[in-house]
């Protein structure tokens, strides 16, 4: 006789592609932030490993860990650890790696600042592309959008808010980390056309282009104020 039930093998391995081809959405946060992570300059952290001694974990899979545990409302060191274990997304920006919670603790605390200045970096990439949610980060790069046509000085203005403005949400975030809190589990809110990688790669080095030119416009001008506040 039939059985009309499919029988379970506990003991057999269960096979996931390198990809994770059919374990994980195209659009989905994890494959989202470590194509974005992989685009940005870390040399400021690498400088910091030294060549001898045993092997670290790579800094960029460190980044994309911890910084899609915060999108996702996950800030506790030993949840980010379970969730190398538990969750796909967190496998697949780790490809299998486990750093315990005392690695992720370390690492968070020595480059803070440096995370900070990253975290921002992802977020602003994120809404130069019309992003509007990031797992718990609501965005909002519209009215940038809208205003850039019309004039480029209050594209400016607004640039400078919503870098400021997004500053001050990683600040929260990481203040949410030191309290080892915990939230929902979100994902990411993206736009139809840039659920294709190679179109969100394509796009992922665009807004980091804009974004360059747009920080080193901001930086000449605050630099043009201060030196003409020192000569008055």
């Amino acid at each position: 006789m039939n059985n009309k039930f499919i029988n379970l093998n506990n003991l057999q391995p269960i096979k996931i592609d390198k990809t994770f081809k059919g374990w994980l959405n195209e659009d989905s946060l994890a494959r989202f932030i470590v194509e974005i992570v992989n685009q940005l300059d870390i040399s400021k952290i690498d400088a910091q490993y030294n060549a001898s001694g045993s092997p670290g974990y790579p800094p960029k899979m460190m980044i994309a860990l911890i910084f899609y545990s915060y999108a996702s409302g996950i800030f506790s060191s030993r949840k980010i650890e379970k969730a190398t274990y538990e969750l796909i997304p967190a496998i697949f920006i780790t490809q299998g790696l486990h750093p315990d919670h005392s690695a992720i603790a370390h690492f968070r605390k020595r480059f803070l600042t440096n995370l900070e200045d990253i975290f921002v970096q992802i977020l602003l990439i994120a809404s130069e592309m019309g992003i509007l949610k990031l797992g718990s980060v609501s965005l909002d790069g519209t009215k940038i959008k809208a205003n850039a046509s019309k004039h480029k000085a209050l594209s400016y203005e607004y640039v400078c808010k919503l870098e400021d403005k997004l500053q001050q949400e990683i600040v929260f975030l990481m203040a949410k980390a030191r309290e080892s809190d915990n939230g929902e589990n979100n994902d990411i809110n993206i736009p139809e056309e840039l659920q294709r990688r190679e179109d969100r790669l394509k796009n992922i080095i665009t807004a980091k282009a804009t974004i360059e030119k747009r920080r080193k416009v901001r930086y000449e001008q605050e630099k043009r104020e201060y030196d003409a506040n020192l000569e008055e």
